[in-house]
Parts: C-alpha cells; sequence; structure tokens
C-alpha cells in the first residue's frame, strides 16, 4: 500500500530552513520521505505515537538527533508532514 505525503505550508518552510542549515542531510531526509511512502511502519523509521500537546501526531527520526512529526490518516493513506528539526526544536 502506497502512502501520499502531503506537506503542509509550515513543513515546507521549516524543511526549507532545516536543509539550508544541514545541506549533508537532504540524502538522508529524502530517504526517510520515501520510506514513509512506502510503509510508515518500516522499522529504521522509529515511528512512535507522541503524547501530551502532541497526542494524535506521530514522529520519525530522521537522524539520532533529527525527527519529522506527522499525523498518519490510515483510512485516507495520507501522511501529513507538520515538522522537522531537533528533538527539542520539534517537541516543544
Amino acid at each position: 500500500m502506497q502512502f501520499s505525503l502531503v506537506w503542509t505550508d509550515t513543513f515546507k518552510r521549516t524543511a526549507r530552513k532545516f536543509l539550508g542549515k544541514h545541506p549533508d542531510l537532504a540524502a538522508t531526509f529524502s530517504l526517510v520521505l520515501h520510506k514513509l511512502e512506502a510503509n510508515p511502519k518500516d522499522p529504521e523509521l522509529r515511528l512512535h505515537a507522541l503524547a501530551g500537546k502532541h497526542k494524535g501526531k506521530h514522529a520519525v527520526s530522521l537522524t539520532y538527533s533529527y525527527r519529522i512529526v506527522i499525523r498518519l490518516v490510515m483510512m485516507d493513506c495520507e501522511i501529513y508532514l507538520l515538522d522537522v528539526g531537533s528533538h527539542d526544536e520539534v517537541y516543544q
């Protein structure tokens, strides 16, 4: 089952800034997005549900230090890309 990635306006802005600061992670960023489309439950992504004010959202690991926050809509096979950044940045 193929999932569709929905790039929110906020994510587009955040991703552009993130990749501007971390051009070395562009290939990893692209790989993670492709894996999300193919199978968001791929163990390498380390998909996990968030709690507290982020309840209803999930995060996947970009690297040990960086995360991508998403909203999964399983019925529609859509993944809304919400935020990307360090652990502290995306969970604030």
